[in-house]
């Protein structure tokens, strides 16, 4: 007999992410890829890790190759700070941890707070990722439509005022994932208010923040939070390299203290190497030049991929015009399915993510999709875009 009469009710309904699914595809070298999050490669320092790591490895590999401790790396810790403080990140009642990737820090949070059926309101679409990681729970996913300004704040106040056991709001305020939209300081401001009126606490994931090529800056919710309401994610992958899982967790001590206690059960710490290798960087080469380079890149891509798309796109598809992260939403017209446009799309070698995975409601049809641009070349950014055009005015009316 096999296992899954024997599964917990916390993962026997949680499906496969469909990016990781859609992903296997870009192993084939002809497949054009605006499916997952991936930074451009060749913005990696390569040579500056690879110096750094020999130099790690034969002075201090006796440090970097034992066990360290749950909270990370104590240098790392106090560069992050650091860095973060330079921002207006950070009071004195914060500390940090070091995690494996932001998504740990995501899973960390909602671990400490939510019991079975533990409401959790979240932007409608948003990351798979976190969308998983609070199903596996069990919590009730309380979906708030994404408007062109961020979340609709009228609706989330409604949903405080009449949902009992809400404890957490999940937010990727700006450059958000999916949509690339960017939250407004008014509605930053309320969501605040909000917060603290009906005693909830709020996640800020903000991997994308560093990468705005257009438009000016918003201070995050973190900085705007004044008694510790916010926990504050953040993540190297997309400043440095992904392939390191390194980002880090800001919350109030009491706070943290919970969320390091859950993961020193779940992986003890994270890797050691890596986090000396990430301070190493941060404290010999200039990460300000390096990310204004990845800036410049993406917007450069970006504005190519919207280019291309108002050339070749039906203008019944409409989309996001993002100001920095990595990704566009298009909407397809009412009644469309974008997983039947993305199989169309897939024989003929382009990949994208349909919308639908990004819903808190998966199974619902969704008339959107996801686009990357910061990880093909130009010329595949062009011929991709050419080629779901055609499909797109094939299926599509005007």
């Amino acid at each position: 007999m096999g296992a899954t009469h024997l599964f917990s009710n916390k993962v026997k309904n949680l499906q496969g992410s469909a990016i990781r699914e859609i992903l296997k595809l870009t192993q084939q070298s002809d497949i054009i890829s605006f499916a997952g999050g991936l930074p451009a490669p060749e913005m990696f320092p390569e040579k500056e890790l690879a110096a750094l790591s020999q130099d790690i490895l034969l002075n201090r590999g006796h440090v970097a190759l034992q066990y360290g401790i749950t909270e990370g790396y104590a240098p790392l810790i106090e560069t992050v700070k650091k860095r973060l403080a330079t921002f207006g990140i950070g009071k004195d009642y914060d500390q940090v941890a070091i995690v494996s990737g932001a998504q740990q820090g995501i899973d960390l949070a909602a671990k400490v707070f939510l019991n079975e059926g533990d409401g959790i309101v979240c932007e409608n679409p948003s990351f798979i990722g976190s969308l998983n990681g609070f199903r596996a729970y069990n919590a009730n996913l309380i979906p708030v439509t994404m408007q062109a300004d961020g979340m609709d704040v009228q609706a989330l106040e409604q949903i405080l005022k009449t949902t009992p056991n809400v404890k957490l709001i999940y937010t990727i305020p700006t450059f958000q994932n999916p949509t690339g939209i960017t939250m407004s300081l008014a509605k930053r401001q309320r969501l605040l208010q909000l917060a603290e009126q009906y005693n909830v606490y709020i996640i800020e994931d903000n991997p994308y923040g560093e990468l705005r090529f257009a438009g000016e800056d918003l201070p995050t919710i973190k900085q705007l939070d004044q008694t510790g309401r916010v926990i504050y994610v953040g993540s190297f992958s997309k400043i440095l390299a992904p392939g390191l899982r390194l980002g880090w967790a800001m919350a109030r001590e009491e706070i943290l203290a919970k969320m390091v206690v859950c993961k020193q059960v779940s992986d003890v710490h994270s890797n050691l190497f890596a986090q000396m290798l990430a301070d190493e960087y941060l404290k010999q080469y200039d990460i300000t030049t390096h990310i204004q380079g990845i800036r410049a890149l993406y917007g450069e891509r970006c504005g190519l991929m919207l280019a291309c798309m108002d050339e070749h796109f039906p203008k019944s598809v409409t989309y996001t015009r993002p100001e920095g992260g990595l990704f566009i939403w298009c909407t397809l017209p009412e009644g469309m399915n974008s997983i039947d446009v993305m199989k169309a799309c897939v024989a003929k070698k382009v990949a994208f993510v349909p919308g639908s995975t990004f819903m808190v409601d998966q199974d619902a049809p969704c008339n959107c999709f996801r686009l990357n641009y910061s990880s093909m070349a130009e010329e595949k950014i062009r011929s991709g875009i050419a080629i779901m055009g055609e499909v797109l005015r094939g299926v599509c009316n005007g």
